[in-house]
């Protein structure tokens, strides 16, 4: 019977945590952007809610992420300490000389900003790599 409810409450536990780590990430604003002499594109996320633009000055296309994004996101969330942004190495220098989009991730949580430096769009630092390639995936058609 102690294990049942051990089992039981890990269960409870487990999923609280869960649904913690969403509502943190609602009220959390990601905003990736990637830019070059041809190439723009700006993503915005907050709440549940997607934002793209990929021209510059161009009207925002809008869309509710589905559930399944929606946790597939806040997942890959819980892997990333957003005080730590500034200190991740860029992987590549392609930017450098045009070989790469220049891009950079923002988080906006609790009224402070976290800013990774640039890094090129397409080969995030291996921190956020794949919650990189998760909000880049959103504006592939």
């Amino acid at each position: 019977m102690k294990i049942l409810t051990m089992i039981c409450l890990t269960l409870l536990m487990a999923k609280s945590c869960d649904k913690q780590q969403q509502e943190e990430m609602k009220n959390t604003t990601v905003e990736y952007s990637a830019m070059s002499r041809g190439f723009y594109l700006n993503i915005n996320v907050h709440d549940d809610k997607l934002s793209i633009v990929d021209k510059r000055d161009g009207t925002p296309r809008e869309y509710i992420l589905t559930n399944a994004d929606w946790k597939a996101l806040a997942d890959l969330y819980k892997t990333i300490k957003p005080e730590e942004l500034p200190t991740y190495k860029d992987p590549t220098q392609k930017r450098f000389y045009d070989g790469a989009a220049i891009a950079s991730l923002r988080i906006i949580y609790d009224g402070k900003t976290y800013e990774t430096t640039s890094f090129d769009h397409g080969f995030p630092p291996k921190e956020i790599e794949a919650f990189v390639n998760k909000i880049v995936s959103f504006a592939t058609p």
